[in-house]
């Protein structure tokens, strides 16, 4: 979906949300600055692509939960097409281990969805501008992991793979691993050998101490 523009200048936008209602909402705070416009939407990994090999976007708004496909696969497929297009994550995910594999992967920025009223905009900004944004509460849990604090020690956690880390997302949130399975299309076989190497990267001995830990990580302060 390809918009007109209203503005000469205005910073074109291109909008990557799998949820309608999100992406409406982002649309109406973005249509209230004059310097920004959403020229672009999609709803997931392959829209996205095909949008930007048609459009040119000055700025990629990008969710980290696109159905079947992580939001990580789209931001390095992103990044390597096109190097210059700066990436900003609107994620539901609170975790800064997400922001870090976010950044690693490309994007420039980090926003958690519950802060977008206040600072989406000047998110938007900075990263188009040059600069890299984190939000104040994700800088926190970067220091509380240096620190020590952290209620799940991401040093864990970053033995794992983007998708094993979607998997015990997953598994966090009381999925069976059929579901699993269905939802990022793949075979239960290969979710079962998913989570055989997550026990094993985390010390865990059983399916049932996979399901605690997952489910600590999920609700964490």
């Amino acid at each position: 979906m390809v918009m007109s523009k209203r503005a000469l200048h205005a910073s074109r936008v291109l909008i990557v949300d799998d949820h309608p209602v999100v992406r409406l909402g982002i649309r109406q705070m973005i249509a209230a600055e004059p310097s920004l416009e959403v020229c672009g939407e999609a709803e997931s990994v392959e829209s996205a692509l095909r949008a930007c090999r048609t459009t040119e976007f000055d700025l990629a708004l990008v969710d980290l939960s696109l159905g079947a496909t992580s939001g990580l696969e789209l931001i390095k497929q992103l990044h390597e097409e096109h190097p210059q297009l700066p990436i900003l994550v609107l994620s539901m995910h609170d975790e800064a281990l997400f922001a870090q594999r976010a950044l690693r992967a490309g994007a420039r920025g980090y926003l958690q969805k519950h802060e977008a009223i206040d600072g989406l905009i000047q998110a938007i900004r900075q990263v188009v501008s040059g600069k890299v944004y984190v939000s104040d509460s994700v800088a926190q849990q970067v220091l509380a992991g240096l620190r020590g604090t952290a209620a799940v020690p991401t040093d864990q956690l970053a033995a794992l793979t983007d998708r094993e880390i979607q998997v015990l997302e997953r598994v966090g949130r009381g999925s069976s691993t059929a579901e699993i399975a269905k939802d990022l299309g793949v075979s239960v076989k290969t979710i079962e050998t998913y989570r055989s190497n997550i026990k094993a990267k985390l010390n865990l001995k059983s399916a049932l101490d996979l399901v605690r830990y997952a489910t600590s990580w999920i609700e964490r302060p």
